[in-house]
């Protein structure tokens, strides 16, 4: 369970900044949308195959996804549900639900949408850090669980009412996936959707190459994306997640504690990964599965890629002090 993300970079001239030069090739000019969205950025670059600009096509689909998912929106679906009000369920929300519900069981509970209590009293949701005890983390994970909740009848039934979703870990991934789907019936042949970090692309970009995206040094300190980086992966018709823990924690007592927070056991997690980028059919699995990988660790991670070989993925571990890398054979690296 994590909602810090941004942990990668895109590199493309008419998106952030150019860094490499990708030869003589003819530059087609691409359009550009960006703006902020579910309390982080979002950037979008596609070629030019309608006459329009799409910026306020993209804006009404975002409004709709903030309105379903976002729990920076008081007024969202989510929200609402969060507060045991009643309001109706939409396609986006149950359409998260549902995936949210089947990586949580496929990862044994270790992704879990209900666990944002637990987020909280540890000091990385909306509320400030509590003193926590083992008697305060057992209360909460008796109403924590996707077991705990279903939709039946249009309708969200949880078994304790006290139980709160928090889609963050998968609700940017889905947004990109919703609003590429939209250019691919408007006919766009090329794009990128970057939401919070989280990407789909299609096609190639304005130099007719492959999308080409940075990802971030996992180190304390590293805080401007793109300015250190670990490893620079050529990617289309795909969608990535980056998720990592070396950007948002705290210290108490000499010892740091990670954001990304276990929500089987309600503490913080330990273990080697630093930072888990995740390639899959959809940014929205990309999404889960890189928050997934965080929570179990790096050799629970290669379990299920071995068994998942669909899902590529590209996971930066410490060993003493030394970075090493896991890769599966499906990452395209930039040389």
């Amino acid at each position: 369970m994590k909602y810090c993300k941004t942990s990668h970079f895109i590199f493309n001239s008419f998106i952030i900044l150019t860094i490499f030069s990708w030869g003589c090739s003819r530059e087609t000019a691409y359009r550009n949308i960006e703006g902020f969205t579910q309390g982080t950025t979002y950037h979008i670059a596609y070629s030019p195959d309608v006459k329009d600009s799409l910026d306020s096509f993209v804006n009404d689909i975002l409004l709709r996804v903030d309105n379903s998912l976002s729990v920076y929106n008081d007024s969202s679906i989510i929200s609402t549900l969060n507060r045991g009000d009643s309001v109706g369920i939409d396609s986006l929300f149950i359409n998260v639900f549902n995936r949210s519900k089947e990586i949580y069981q496929i990862s044994n509970g270790a992704f879990d949408i209900s666990g944002a209590p637990l987020f909280d009293i540890w000091g990385f949701g909306f509320k400030n850090k509590e003193h926590v005890t083992q008697k305060m983390i057992d209360s909460i994970l008796l109403y924590v669980g996707m077991d705990k909740v279903n939709i039946e009848n249009g309708v969200l039934v949880k078994s304790d009412k006290r139980l709160t979703l928090n889609a963050n870990a998968i609700a940017q991934g889905y947004t990109a996936d919703v609003i590429a789907k939209e250019f691919d019936k408007l006919g766009i042949q090329n794009y990128l959707v970057e939401i919070g970090g989280e990407i789909f692309c299609k096609g190639v970009n304005s130099k007719g190459k492959e999308w080409t995206i940075g990802i971030d040094k996992p180190v304390e300190g590293n805080m401007i994306q793109g300015e250190d980086l670990q490893v620079v992966l050529s990617l289309t018709d795909k969608g990535l997640a980056t998720s990592g823990n070396y950007r948002k924690f705290y210290e108490e007592g000499g010892e740091k504690f990670s954001h990304t927070i276990d929500p089987k056991t309600g503490y913080p997690v330990r273990h080697s990964l630093l930072s888990a980028t995740v390639v899959a059919e959809d940014a929205m699995t990309a999404d889960a599965l890189a928050t997934f990988f965080m929570v179990v660790g790096l050799d629970k991670a290669k379990v299920f890629l071995a068994e998942y070989e669909e899902v590529q993925a590209y996971l930066v571990y410490a060993d003493g002090d030394k970075f090493k890398v896991f890769q599966t054979n499906g990452i395209n690296i930039v040389k």
